[in-house]
């Protein structure tokens, strides 16, 4: 449950910052961009994007749990419904709030799927992947994975914006903030 909740939470959040149009997440700029040259919807773009990235696992003899598969699935959906049911507000203040709001909604949603162990995301996994068998520290691999991803989604004509500076600034510190309150919410619950 907490996992589907916290997949769910995810895409939303990553939905109204596309919606937002303000700049949109690195593998979301990737996805917009191949939205945009193949025709099919955004949330079927990341779809395809994510599994990709689960097929790079497998010279790493990477296995990937329910969590993944799921989060390849429910994600997916999730911005698809989002960017279908929010249009694009007029005044920039209520475009900035959703800018803020999908990355606070990013955080929880990560907070959420992360604590239940079952699975690493697709993108998750391949930069442990290339961590291990490099030895490169994982915040380089990621750095390496995510500018690739954005550089790429950018030339295919995905949006590059404040947003995505905000996304990239503010991701580490509301997943931070939610997988502490998480954490205080599970020790609660358990005693």
């Amino acid at each position: 449950l907490l996992l589907t909740v916290g997949l769910v939470v995810f895409g939303i959040g990553d939905g109204l910052l596309i919606v937002s149009h303000l700049g949109n997440a690195p593998w979301s700029v990737l996805a917009q961009g191949l939205s945009l040259k193949t025709g099919v919807s955004i949330g079927w773009a990341t779809f395809a994007v994510s599994t990709a990235v689960l097929l790079l696992w497998i010279p790493f003899r990477q296995k990937p749990g329910a969590g993944t598969l799921a989060n390849i699935l429910i994600i997916a959906l999730a911005i698809d419904l989002t960017v279908a049911w929010s249009p694009t507000p007029e005044p920039l203040w209520l475009r900035a709030l959703f800018m803020v709001g999908g990355v606070g909604l990013v955080g929880a949603g990560s907070a959420l799927y992360l604590t239940c162990g079952l699975g690493a995301g697709p993108r998750d996994g391949l930069m442990t992947a290339l961590h291990y068998s490099t030895n490169i520290s994982v915040a380089r691999v990621r750095a390496a994975i995510e500018g690739a991803v954005l550089a790429l989604g950018w030339l295919l004509g995905g949006r590059v914006g404040v947003g995505t500076l905000f996304f990239a600034l503010g991701i580490g510190g509301s997943v931070a903030l939610w997988l502490t309150a998480v954490g205080h919410l599970t020790r609660n619950t358990a005693q």
